[in-house]
């Protein structure tokens, strides 16, 4: 972020009816679009696809869900639910991807706002006018106006291959693919396969992999801590989960216990974590433990190179393989924006104060660029009520100079506490993040009544 931004970036108090556009109808997406539809703005929202729901909807027609037959959600559903509209009780703890798709098609219906969403649109270009608001360029070819943008077009859509790919990887002689483009079953049957990486992803497809190709690999370049959904019968993250109960003394009673739950993960045939519990984004897996104590997954270290048919590991061993799915994440990409226009830094990251206001861009917002421990729905949910208080002049920001210096806090934060990864640029915690919202919402609505009384608050 540059240091010369103009002095301050408080938008000038909106009315109700301001113009707004959301990117995105994904789960965050439609939160946004709910908030501001209550509130009375004039919310449009720009679609590419032709339903609600983004990476949720299996075989979503605009190709960027990262969905699959087998995928269930890893965080419980009273976590994951919208604060107003409970997810049925007959659903499992652990819903599948289809049952939370129809859950955020009822949603839209409930609250009645599908008629603004335009559907099958995409936004290409977004531009800061002079004098403030925005010109949105969309897939139809027409530019229109507003004093608004909320982008919640999603992190999970654009792949990042290995960096910098394998030796021989040009040449291998079987097929390669990103996790991203693994959709059902029907790809590893009778195939040998290799999966690449120590995610959730990673965990469901060697778990498919096992029941159905002919033999299953799991490289890994270093040890996770794996969480079951289920520990002493209850869903993992109902047990010290709070917002009043603080990271310090909630994972320090978390520990122990999934020490309790798991034991080492080397007596899995897995590397033991070279970090604690807490300090990488977790994997949450029952099966894939399983997997491996039956046999059914053969753990291997990182992929060294390749060798014509043959995938070659860092211990020298090497399987002929078939297939090698990547689970190496995703990157953070907005193609509606101007290269230059974020001056994200280092790769991977975007300078938001408080994760969701642009200090540069007054008017532009972030919903759901965050990576939980936890959903992300109710936290999409407060950040868009913390935006929407924001245009009805309800909640103020701070300085310039005091947003770049939490951001700056923020990033020096994570640095210290996570491991060193491209997927921890954007991590949070989810209790300590939503109480964090509450409690700038709070300081915000002062700093609001001390502008309209002409005095100052700090912070």
């Amino acid at each position: 972020m540059s240091s010369s931004v103009a002095a301050t970036h408080r938008l000038p108090y909106a009315k109700p009816n301001s113009a707004v556009c959301v990117i995105g109808a994904g789960s965050s997406g439609i939160a946004a679009v709910k908030v501001l539809h209550e509130r009375g703005f004039d919310v449009d929202c720009f679609e590419a696809s032709d339903r609600v729901g983004g990476n949720w909807v299996w075989g979503n027609r605009n190709g960027m869900s990262s969905s699959y037959k087998s995928l269930h959600i890893n965080t419980s559903r009273s976590r994951m639910e919208f604060s107003d509209f409970p997810m049925p009780e007959h659903l499992p703890n652990f819903a599948r991807h289809d049952q939370i798709a129809a859950y955020f098609n009822a949603y839209v219906d409930h609250f009645g706002f599908r008629d603004r969403i335009a559907f099958n649109t995409g936004v290409e270009h977004v531009a800061p006018r002079e004098g403030g608001g925005f010109d949105v360029r969309l897939s139809t070819g027409e530019t229109r106006q507003y004093d608004a943008v909320l982008v919640a077009n999603g992190h999970h859509w654009d792949p990042r291959m290995p960096e910098p790919g394998f030796p021989g990887a040009d040449t291998f002689t079987g097929q390669q693919m990103h996790s991203h483009d693994y959709k059902e079953e029907s790809q590893l049957v009778g195939k040998k396969v290799v999966v690449l990486g120590m995610g959730n992803s990673a965990m469901d497809i060697a778990v498919d992999a096992s029941y159905h190709a002919a033999e299953t690999y799991l490289a890994h370049r270093r040890g996770v801590h794996i969480i079951p959904k289920y520990v002493f019968g209850r869903p993992y993250d109902a047990i010290a989960g709070h917002e009043r109960i603080p990271a310090w003394l909630r994972w320090r009673l978390a520990r122990p216990l999934m020490r309790a739950a798991t034991g080492p993960m080397s007596r899995y045939g897995l590397q033991n974590p070279d970090h604690k519990f807490a300090q990488a984004h977790p994997t949450m897996s029952s099966r894939i433990l399983d997997r491996l104590a039956h046999g059914a997954i053969t753990p291997k270290p990182n992929i060294d190179h390749f060798d014509g048919p043959d995938v070659v590991f860092t211990d020298g061993t090497r399987v002929a393989a078939d297939l090698v799915v990547y689970c190496t994440g995703y990157k953070i990409s907005f193609p509606f924006f101007d290269a230059d226009f974020l001056d994200p830094g280092r790769d991977n990251e975007v300078h938001l104060y408080k994760r969701m206001f642009h200090p540069g861009v007054p008017g532009l917002y972030f919903i759901g660029l965050i990576q939980p421990l936890g959903a992300i729905m109710p936290i999409a949910e407060r950040q868009s009520e913390l935006a929407a208080d924001h245009l009805e002049g309800r909640y103020a920001l701070p300085s310039d100079v005091e947003m770049i210096a939490e951001i700056n806090r923020h990033r020096a934060a994570i640095a210290k506490r996570y491991v060193a990864s491209k997927r921890h640029t954007i991590q949070v915690d989810f209790d300590d993040y939503m109480l964090a919202l509450r409690k700038e919402g709070a300081a915000g609505a002062r700093r609001a009544r001390a502008h309209r009384s002409g005095t100052r608050v700090a912070g």
